[in-house]
């Protein structure tokens, strides 16, 4: 597997090389979709040489029935995962929606066989099925991260990458060039602006990294700019006088060139599920549902906590005990640090942590205040001189947070939520911050998976917030695996 993906990210990065900028986007993805099958394929053959030999065991001759299954469930593979949209270019990349077409191949396909055997009264040994269907499965979606991973990786450096040209306001674009340079693993890179009511070869706004990206003309220049600066991408940002008959009108322009065309909904951080598109005496409107804070959901998402933090308490008591006795040990202080936090609703709580600083830390706070590098609201150092020689070991792997399941089996936070505000914090909230307070906070969330202390306030409050309208279970489960790499990076923590 590792040298299948080896191969894949050099020969995506030589393609991407070689090919002039207005073919290198079909010439990628071709050449990821080619890979993508041939690890699919790889991954059923194994799965069946492995069901083979649990079922079967060393012998002389594995049955004919079993050799020819072995060797056709690569094609019937390759099937479900085409069925499944597994090869649709749109998804490359995009992690939950090409895993989800990986499973729904994987039980598409079990569904089937099973129908078949039972229907045709087909003499197949369970014990091969059972083996060879789901490790099919379970091995393509390992194939298919490592092939995620090293695409973001390569994109990341540059290759393998969508030029867009940006149709919006000055702000707005400026906000798009500045996300997308931020996260490159998406993959887009934005060649050129076109702005409502602007022309010309000045920078776009002058808002920091952004001031290079050049305005192509206003919004009649989008199809223009395409040809101009070998875009492969169109995206129209939520603009007035980007109105109907003018976007239909783009539309049918780039369809000549084959031209991407998206448009962004004025939907500020709403995920699709929450959008559905239904028609309304032939207009086609957008409806947004209200997002899942109550209801049967959230109490599972309770019961989960406090089942995974009553275990985690009990499996990790010796390393509490260590932990403890390490703090009290270097300067005979508390090993807890309790401190007044702010809940759902505004409800006050008393926050657990092992301490990591000083037992006067608070006081030495106002000589410090100079020293501040985060924003206004929050007070971050670097190297905080107040912190212990085991409090740094303590933050840089995240260990001080522990206690804090305390927290969730007493009902105060959960595992994964927004971070627990100070009080002092939320006295400055505005609408946008207090949306923070509708639901539990918790030990990690988007925030602490995206690069804790180092992001700006701002966009750790947008983050928060995408967390709040946007949340299921699916979504918590994966902050959770990210979380284990975040603490591995250990980037931001301090």
């Amino acid at each position: 597997m590792s040298a299948i993906n080896t191969t894949v990210e050099g020969d995506l990065r030589a393609e991407a090389a070689r090919r002039p900028a207005a073919m290198g986007t079909k010439a990628w993805t071709l050449g990821y979709l080619r890979r993508a099958a041939l690890v699919d394929g790889g991954c059923a053959l194994v799965a069946g040489l492995l069901a083979a030999w649990i079922r079967f065991g060393f012998q002389d001759h594995l049955p004919a029935a079993y050799l020819g299954c072995t060797c056709g469930l690569p094609v019937v593979w390759w099937a479900s995962v085409l069925l499944a949209g597994g090869y649709d270019s749109r998804f490359i990349g995009l992690g939950s929606d090409e895993f989800r077409r990986i499973l729904n191949a994987a039980v598409s396909l079990i569904a089937v066989v099973a129908f078949l055997s039972y229907s045709a009264k087909l003499d197949l040994a369970r014990g091969y099925l059972v083996i060879a269907l789901p490790s099919a499965g379970l091995l393509d979606l390992a194939g298919r991260y490592g092939l995620r991973r090293r695409l973001h990786r390569l994109r990341v450096r540059g290759a393998c990458t969508r030029r867009v040209v940006a149709v919006g306001h000055a702000a707005a674009v400026a906000d798009l060039v500045t996300t997308l340079r931020r996260d490159s693993y998406h993959g887009l890179s934005v060649v050129a602006a076109c702005l409502a009511g602007g022309a010309g070869t000045a920078g776009v706004g002058g808002v920091g990294e952004v001031a290079d990206v050049p305005v192509a003309g206003d919004l009649t220049s989008a199809a223009t700019a395409v040809s101009r600066f070998r875009a492969d991408t169109v995206a129209v940002l939520a603009c007035p006088e980007m109105d109907g008959p003018r976007l239909r009108e783009l539309a049918w322009q780039l369809e000549k060139t084959d031209t991407e065309l998206c448009v962004a909904a004025a939907l500020l951080d709403v995920a699709g599920p929450r959008t559905t598109i239904r028609p309304v005496a032939g207009l086609p409107l957008l409806h947004l549902d209200h997002p899942e804070l109550s209801g049967a959901r959230q109490v599972l998402k309770s019961v989960f906590d406090k089942a995974s933090a009553a275990s985690a308490l009990i499996l990790l008591a010796p390393l509490f005990a260590a932990i403890a006795l390490a703090i009290r040990l270097t300067d005979h202080g508390p090993a807890f640090f309790r401190q007044t936090r702010v809940g759902k609703g505004g409800r006050t709580f008393t926050l657990y942590k092992f301490r990591t600083m000083v037992p006067d830390a608070e006081s030495w706070k106002p000589s410090l205040a100079a020293s501040n590098e985060a924003d206004a609201v929050l007070f971050k150092i670097r190297r905080d001189p107040r912190v212990t020689r085991p409090g740094a070991w303590l933050r840089r792997w995240s260990l001080d947070e522990l206690p804090q399941l305390v927290n969730v089996l007493l009902g105060d936070m959960s595992l994964v939520g927004p971070r627990p505000a100070l009080p002092q914090e939320t006295e400055s909230y505005g609408d946008l911050m207090r949306r923070r307070l509708a639901v539990t906070p918790g030990i990690t969330g988007l925030w602490q998976v995206s690069g804790r202390s180092d992001l700006p306030w701002d966009e750790a409050v947008r983050l928060d917030v995408r967390y709040v309208e946007n949340w299921s279970f699916a979504l918590d489960l994966q902050i959770i695996w990210k979380t284990a790499a975040a603490v591995i990076r250990g980037s931001g923590a301090y």
